[in-house]
């Protein structure tokens, strides 16, 4: 069986190990158009604040390491054609510009995702940069040695982790988003009003609400960043803005979203069943929704990876959907989040309720007990929990992973509220914060007997 990938970064690395593996006798070809494999762009911020002083420990696999599993590297190719009726791609070396043909029996697509380039005036300017790569975070680093204003442009999360990283670093700090909220695809209001005072006091310069326009230079660096609202002065430009799957090659070809995410089965397989995807070059079943979606996380990238090498040869292990399920330390605050926000689960045409709590996560006689906030939305006929939202000073958040999985086993909020948590002073009260924040969205005993009453009789 030969076997072809295009793309070695989560997807791809998590596919040809677990290939190598099943199948030994497969003859495993994988294109990468960069020279290193496995780059966690999610430690970019930690490498740009100085807290990983080493980027090798961003790397989990390496050229040579797949290579011992008998793998054939083309390192720095890019593949330039796909034709999936013949089996055949084409493909040019980044040093010397010769082209080659291959074939195929299955093909692997893990192209990844690139940052959106906005088409805006001043956009080619020096010191106006991309936040995606390892090439990227040294430029950024470098770049960044003389710059006294840094202004990051979009408030997901890697942008809301460099401003932290760049003021930590003694820098002034501009973060800049069209969206009213920063993290508006993650939290809600009751968190993210919070997050955005901790910014702000610590001397970040929050502009919400305003578009970018332009950017002006002088002598070829940018000096401005223009938006419809206002003019910021600034050294350096990070740009944030999201990210678009890489699947140009496949357009056509297979089916894909809007947005071009390769759509799949829940084995992973493509509209033609010889061609496979997974990661950031595809969309994936969400479970609050119960439809496809384009949620590039490298957890499910890894995952739709692992899965594509098990149904390689047959439909063996299907996938179960994911939740989207993150986290982010911002300064003190140890925040996570799975599933849909209200703002999002209303968007999505959902007619959900939720419910907060904030509560000590322990009882209050031990020697400290910090408050935590955390809030469930559900569906206010099934009750199914669509998602949730904690925040704590306190380390909490693998409490959202048991929300997660609620989400998974499509639990309702009532369930919640009566789950075996073990109790131990030193982690939790006699009612975990989870039993707590379910039992606040029971219904009274009356309604929900006349409920059960009207149920029988029907």
């Amino acid at each position: 069986m030969k076997v072809a990938v295009i793309g070695c970064t989560h997807a791809g690395t998590a596919a040809i190990i677990n290939t190598a593996k099943l199948y030994p006798d497969a003859e495993i070809t994988v294109y990468e158009r960069n020279d290193n494999v496995s780059f966690l762009s999610c430690g970019i911020a930690l490498y740009v604040g100085g807290v990983v002083k080493d980027p090798h420990g961003l790397f989990y696999s390496s050229p040579a390491q797949l290579q011992e599993l008998g793998v054939k590297m083309r390192m720095l190719h890019e593949v330039i054609e796909v034709d999936t009726k013949a089996k055949s791609l084409k493909a040019r070396s980044l040093n010397t510009g010769e082209e080659l043909v291959d074939t195929y029996d299955k093909l692997i697509v893990t192209t990844g995702s690139w940052p959106i380039i906005p088409n805006l005036e001043g956009i080619d300017l020096n010191n106006v940069l991309l936040c995606k790569n390892y090439e990227h975070s040294n430029t950024i680093i470098a770049k960044s040695q003389d710059a006294r204003h840094v202004t990051v442009v979009g408030a997901g999360y890697i942008g809301i982790e460099l401003v932290e990283a760049f003021q930590m670093n003694g820098k002034e700090v501009t973060l800049i988003d069209a969206e009213d909220r920063i993290l508006s695809k993650y939290l809600d209001a009751e968190f993210t009003d919070r997050i955005q005072s901790d910014l702000t006091d610590k001397g970040i310069q929050l502009v919400l609400g305003e578009k970018v326009s332009r950017f002006e230079g002088e002598e070829g660096s940018v000096r401005k960043v223009v938006t419809d609202k206002g003019t910021y002065e600034t050294d350096l430009v990070i740009l944030c803005i999201g990210f678009r799957p890489n699947t140009e090659l496949l357009k056509g070809q297979v089916d894909m979203m809007p947005n071009g995410a390769i759509l799949v089965d829940r084995y992973m397989r493509t509209s033609n069943p010889d061609v496979f995807a997974a990661g950031d070059s595809s969309a994936i079943y969400y479970n609050p929704t119960r439809q496809a979606s384009y949620i590039p996380l490298a957890t499910n990238a890894v995952r739709m990876g692992t899965l594509v090498a098990r149904n390689l040869k047959a439909p063996v292990t299907r996938y179960m959907g994911t939740q989207g399920t993150s986290g982010i330390k911002i300064y003190e605050q140890n925040i996570a989040g799975t599933g849909l926000t209200e703002a999002g689960a209303v968007a999505a045409g959902l007619k959900v309720e939720s419910v907060t709590l904030e509560d000590s996560y322990r009882p209050e006689f031990m020697p400290t007990a910090e408050k935590v906030l955390i809030k469930v939305i559900f569906e206010q006929e099934s009750r199914r929990i669509v998602g949730a939202q904690l925040m704590s000073e306190a380390e909490l958040t693998q409490s959202i992973n048991t929300l997660s999985v609620c989400i998974q086993n499509e639990m309702t909020v009532d369930e919640l509220a009566f789950i075996d948590f073990f109790f131990q002073p030193h982690y939790n009260k006699p009612w975990n914060f989870l039993n707590s924040v379910g039992q606040k969205a029971l219904k009274p005993v009356d309604a929900t007997a006349q409920e059960k009453k009207e149920e029988v009789l029907v």
